[in-house]
C-alpha cells in the first residue's frame, strides 16, 4: 500500500522517457505472473509503446505527468491541449504491483486538473481498446461517456492484435458549467 504522504507529482522531462516506456509496457504487457488488471497481453502481441513514441510526446501543448513514490515512478499519464477547449488524455499507467490502490484515479484527476489549468480544457477526450469492458467501466464511473465514434487500431504503431476487429472507442467528459 502506498501512503499519500509518500507520493510526489512531477512533470516528465525527456530524460524520463526510458523509465516511462518501461512503466507503460509493464502496466499493459506484464509477465503472466504479475498482478494487475490493465493487462493487454491477451489482446495485443508486442510492446505497448516505444522510446520513439514517448519522445514524440515532448512537444508544445503536451505533457506527461509522473507520480513518484520514494524516487521511483509509479504512475504516469499523458495530457495534450487541443482545439476548442478539448484536451486529450492517454497513456495512463500504474505500476502493476500498485494497481487497485487508487493511483490510476488519482492520476486521471491530476490530468484533468492540469488540462483545465494549463490548456483551459472544457472537455477531456480519450481512446480505449474496444475489448476492455473493465476499462470502459472504470472511465464511465469517472464521468466519461462513449461518443459513438471509433478509430481503427493502428497496426504499425502499438503491436499486433491477437483478436480480429480490435478498434478504439472514443470517450469524452465535459466539465460542468460554472
Amino acid at each position: 500500500m502506498v501512503s499519500p504522504m509518500q507520493l510526489e507529482l512531477q512533470i516528465a522531462r525527456k530524460a524520463h522517457a526510458e523509465e516511462i516506456v518501461a512503466l507503460v509496457n509493464r502496466a499493459y504487457h506484464p509477465s503472466p505472473k504479475e498482478p494487475g488488471w490493465t493487462h493487454e497481453a491477451n489482446l495485443i502481441l508486442g510492446k505497448r509503446t516505444t522510446l520513439q513514441q514517448v519522445l514524440a510526446l515532448f512537444r508544445e501543448q503536451s505533457v506527461i505527468l509522473l507520480l513518484y513514490c520514494e524516487s521511483k515512478i509509479v504512475a504516469c499519464v499523458h495530457v495534450e491541449g487541443g482545439p476548442s477547449g478539448a484536451s486529450y488524455i492517454g497513456m495512463l499507467a500504474t505500476e502493476p504491483k500498485l494497481q487497485a490502490q487508487g493511483l490510476g484515479k488519482q492520476m486521471l484527476s491530476h490530468a484533468e486538473a492540469y488540462a483545465r489549468e494549463h490548456f483551459k480544457a472544457l472537455t477531456f477526450k480519450m481512446l480505449i481498446l474496444s475489448s476492455r469492458p473493465e476499462l470502459l467501466a472504470f472511465y464511465k464511473r469517472r464521468g466519461y461517456v462513449q461518443t459513438g465514434e471509433t478509430e481503427e487500431y493502428p497496426f504499425e504503431e502499438i503491436g499486433k492484435p491477437r483478436l480480429s476487429g480490435l478498434h478504439f472507442l472514443s470517450l469524452i467528459k465535459a466539465m460542468p458549467a460554472p
